[in-house]
């Protein structure tokens, strides 16, 4: 975490996240352009897709940090890294869920996470044809459109809902067992999808996330977004952060139970 005055922190890193909100809903609203119109869609060295509403975003965000913060460094997925050493550094994904975009479903999202030193401070998922954005800073609390929220108050698995994006990814990336075992531990599963599963549970409306692959710009703002809610964002090994290369979201009071049937001892 950021070491000094812990006033003058919490006011700059106010000013982080106010700059990422409205940053993130001006990108959105980029989005919106092409959202549910016909569009040129190219293909990456990694086989996913990419759109021109991709890059407009991206091209927003980061001219807007280079005018605003330009002693920050940004990881964007579209456009590549712009690292200077700065301690400051924003992971930026202008569309998470390009597949679902393109398809016109509104469950896509606009992601701005701030690492500070290695440590997610602050953060803001933006669902642009939703209309709904979660934000959050460090000793902050979780937000969504304004009010505070906290994950799911459910404490037995048996109750619990697990969201995920596609199903194949979990035998693709050998992680299927750990993912059947869930299955059968969890009252409903239900593909919501990328951010918006991660989202849900910051916001309590389900109690698990999970993604067997994840870059970390697709996670930007969701370890700080789960903290501040009373949850947990990281790895299936129980170690917080972006980094892992894969992703769980779920709430405290679950945490152990569910690393435990993930590593087949529950």
């Amino acid at each position: 975490m950021i070491n000094g005055n812990p006033q003058k922190i919490q006011a700059e890193l106010d000013r982080y996240v106010q700059f990422a909100v409205r940053t993130a809903q001006d990108a959105g609203r980029v989005t919106l352009r092409w959202f549910m119109n016909e569009m040129e869609t190219d293909v990456k060295a990694d086989e996913s897709p990419v759109t021109a509403a991709d890059l407009a975003a991206e091209e927003l965000v980061r001219a807007r940090l280079e005018r605003e913060l330009p002693e920050h460094d940004i990881v964007g997925e579209e456009h590549g890294e712009q690292l200077s050493g700065s301690l400051f550094r924003w992971f930026v994904d202008p569309i998470d869920g390009t597949k679902a975009f393109m398809r016109g479903v509104p469950t896509y999202a606009v992601l701005m996470g701030l690492e500070v030193d290695g440590y997610v401070e602050a953060g803001v998922v933006h669902f642009p044809a939703l209309g709904e954005t979660l934000w959050a800073r460090s000793g902050s609390g979780t937000f969504f459109n304004g009010r505070r929220v906290r994950v799911s108050r459910v404490a037995d698995l048996a109750e619990a809902t697990l969201a995920f994006t596609d199903v194949n990814t979990f035998r693709e990336f050998g992680r299927q067992e750990a993912f059947d075992r869930l299955c059968a531990r969890t009252l409903v599963r239900a593909g919501w999808t990328d951010a918006y599963g991660h989202a849900l549970v910051a916001s309590g409306r389900i109690e698990l996330m999970l993604d067997p692959v994840m870059n970390a710009w697709d996670c930007g703002p969701f370890p700080v977004l789960l903290r501040e809610a009373g949850g947990y964002f990281g790895s299936w090994a129980g170690d917080e952060g972006i980094h892992h290369g894969e992703a769980l979201s779920t709430t405290e009071a679950l945490k152990d139970e569910v690393l435990g049937v993930i590593a087949g001892r529950g």
